[in-house]
């Protein structure tokens, strides 16, 4: 037992009468007091009462409206409990860290500037993440080197294929040969031919060079035939609705191949000129690019792309002859006859091509535009037929337009030695009615060579345009896309190549074959009636290689519509000799 305190000694017990305890803690004395005395306690050491919050007033209705209830409480929130308020610590399953996204961590990432940063998760690659990164710093120091030339236009590209590279590099071998595959790689790499352009063969990972050199193999096995192309072919419906010439126009044809002495709109200043040969034309002061829309400082401009002059500039940026062209097949037919191709004929049946891509190079002349160059390949792209074409009778040359045609004095004095007529009856002797052609923007080197045929592929219309019709993609756009290389490059003094651009046209439609199923019906891709009417309405523009020096194939050409006004309105869109109509931004379908 413990031993007592004697706290109660001096109260008189409550039992006293009858207590028979023995050692009882209370005093058994008669003079105790029966209660005990007060106790004095300091008021410091009072426990303090618990203050009553004070009852906040009920929130009115227009309140709880706009009272906004917190998803979770702060850790420093103030809780009370049984009139005691405390702090109460955070929860275990309270976040008190920055929230993170709890998305998956990509495989690799890069900076916006400078050497990629490869972010992959060390417990999934076999390789140690620094030993990656040293890595991928030398690939993209050598891309960087590699890439001088393109790297002004093209700024991310060494970044961009120094992270595919490594990724390539990392799938293909282990821990122990990773760095020996980059090394090699690299050394892969100095061997290739520096790009001066980004559609040069050798710009990409060794995947793509491998994936490219693969698809050309494929195109170049493939021999197109009939068989392919059937579910390709253009109706007849089509056909008009995207300006081909369908039928002969009414009259002879032929009564006046020349306009010279006559005054026409030329095409580049569209002022009322005199027709001129060109030892004798007026000087024409204009713009041969096209006009891109573009935002500047917030606000929508219009430039030429050949010297970034505004759409309201009065000035041009080359000088030239006044030229001109027409549009109405009536006109075309009185300059030249159109023609049928000719029926299947049983004694030339050796020679005549089942499929045969064509492409036409075009000069001004005081005839208007008239073909001076025709080049002709068959289903394998071997060349069959190119020649130069000698103007008609009385027709004289205005403008070579070399930028687009790639026809130069020189040459034409040289190479020029047959007319039209003559290199029909050529023509003739490869292709029937029954022949397939190909070819981009086809309508256009059909009416200048005066040529009405029934069967024919057009990659302008096989490889639609995003905004769709009537808008239609460039050739080179398409070969870079599809076949990565590039054509049309020449430059002023070159030109374009009727060859390269048919062999072009040929092959993409080898890769349609080859990588996508056929084509809907052609008469689902038919464009809507021209019912556009502002100021802004796409204007008839030649769209041949040498249509005219204000077009561009670096664009979109919307099609024109067989009418008397648009004949020639698609002429350029697998050339850059015009100024195309507005792009699809500027007008509302």
């Amino acid at each position: 037992m413990f031993s007592s305190l004697g706290l109660f000694k001096k109260t008189r017990c409550p039992d006293i009468q009858n207590c028979e305890r023995t050692t009882c803690v209370f005093s058994h004395s008669p003079d105790a007091p029966a209660e005990p005395p007060p106790l004095d306690i300091p008021a410091h050491a009072s426990r303090p009462q618990p203050q009553q919050q004070k009852e906040k007033p009920k929130p009115t209705s227009s309140a709880l409206q706009t009272q906004t209830v917190p998803s979770k409480r702060a850790a420093s929130e103030l809780q009370t409990t049984n009139g005691i308020t405390t702090i109460e610590p955070p929860r275990k399953i309270s976040r008190v860290g920055p929230t993170q996204n709890p998305g998956a961590i990509p495989t690799s990432t890069q900076i916006s500037s400078g050497v990629p940063v490869l972010k992959v998760p060390p417990a999934q690659s076999l390789v140690a993440i620094p030993v990656r990164q040293a890595m991928l710093k030398s690939l993209h120091d050598h891309f960087v080197v590699f890439y001088r030339k393109i790297l002004p236009t093209n700024p991310t590209i060494a970044r961009e294929h120094s992270l595919r590279q490594e990724q390539e590099v990392y799938d293909k071998s282990n821990k122990l040969t990773y760095r020996n595959a980059v090394i090699s790689s690299i050394a892969s790499l100095k061997k290739r031919d520096i790009p001066q352009s980004i559609g040069d063969p050798t710009v990409g990972t060794e995947g793509d060079l491998a994936a490219r050199i693969e698809a050309k193999k494929a195109i170049q096995s493939l021999r197109l035939t009939a068989s392919h192309l059937q579910s390709y072919l253009l109706s007849k419906e089509d056909m008009i609705t995207w300006g081909y010439v369908v039928d002969i126009p009414e009259g002879p044809g032929g009564e006046k191949p020349s306009e010279e002495g006559g005054v026409l709109k030329c095409d580049r200043c569209k002022q009322p000129k005199q027709v001129r040969r060109m030892e004798e034309a007026e000087e024409c002061v204009y713009h041969w690019g096209r006009l891109l829309s573009k935002r500047v400082d917030g606000e929508k401009v219009r430039q030429y792309t050949c010297c970034s002059a505004l759409a309201t500039s009065e000035d041009g940026c080359v000088r030239g002859p006044h030229v001109f062209y027409e549009f109405d097949p009536v006109d075309l037919h009185k300059r030249h006859a159109f023609t049928h191709t000719r029926s299947p004929d049983t004694s030339r049946q050796g020679k005549i091509l089942d499929v045969a891509a064509l492409d036409c190079e075009m000069i001004y002349t005081t005839g208007g535009m008239r073909v001076a160059r025709v080049s002709v390949v068959d289903g394998d792209g071997m060349e069959v037929f190119d020649k130069c074409v000698k103007m008609d009778e009385g027709v004289h040359v205005i403008d070579f337009n070399t930028r687009f045609s790639g026809i130069t004095p020189e040459i034409y004095s040289t190479s020029a030695l047959q007319p039209l007529v003559e290199i029909r009856r050529s023509l003739d002797e490869l292709i029937s009615s029954e022949t397939i052609l190909i070819g981009h923007a086809l309508e256009n080197d059909l009416k200048t060579l005066r040529m009405i045929h029934l069967r024919n592929v057009d990659t302008a219309i096989v490889f639609r345009h995003p905004a769709g019709p009537p808008y239609r993609r460039a050739l080179r756009d398409l070969v870079k896309e599809h076949l990565g290389r590039a054509i049309q490059t020449g430059g002023a003094n070159i030109g374009h190549s009727s060859v390269e651009d048919s062999v072009a046209t040929l092959d993409l439609v080898k890769w349609h074959v080859i990588n996508k199923p056929p084509p809907p019906l052609m008469r689902t891709l038919k464009p809507p009636p021209p019912t556009v009417t502002s100021s802004e309405t796409p204007t008839p523009t030649p769209t041949s290689t040498a249509a005219s020096t204000s077009a561009s194939t670096n664009t979109s050409t919307p099609i024109a519509t067989p009418s008397s006004t648009q004949i020639f309105s698609t002429m350029s869109t697998n050339q850059e000799e015009q100024k195309p109509p507005p792009t699809a931004d500027d007008i509302p379908f």
